[in-house]
C-alpha cells in the first residue's frame, strides 16, 4: 500500500494519536523532570513504543536508579 492510498481519515486519525501522545509525555515529563523535549519527540514519531517506555521508566526505572545509588552510598 502506497501512502497516496491510504485514506485521509486513517491520516487525521494518526497525527491525532501521535499529537495527543507526544503532548501528554512531554507534559508528563517536564512536571516529573524527565527530559521533557526527549519524550515529546519520541512521542511524535513513534507510538506506542515512546508510551510504553515511558510509563514503564516513570514507575520502576527511576525507583531501581535511586535504589542503586542508595546502596552504592551505604557502602561508603
Amino acid at each position: 500500500m502506497i501512502p497516496e492510498d491510504v485514506p485521509v481519515i486513517i491520516w487525521v486519525l494518526l497525527f491525532a494519536i501521535l499529537f495527543t501522545q507526544a503532548t501528554w509525555l512531554f507534559v508528563d515529563a517536564r512536571r516529573r523532570g524527565f527530559n521533557p523535549w526527549f519524550w515529546g519527540l519520541w512521542g511524535c514519531i513513534h507510538f506506542p513504543l515512546p508510551f510504553i517506555a515511558y510509563w514503564l521508566f516513570k514507575r520502576d526505572g527511576l525507583q531501581v536508579i535511586k535504589n542503586l545509588f542508595n546502596r552504592s552510598n551505604d557502602n561508603e
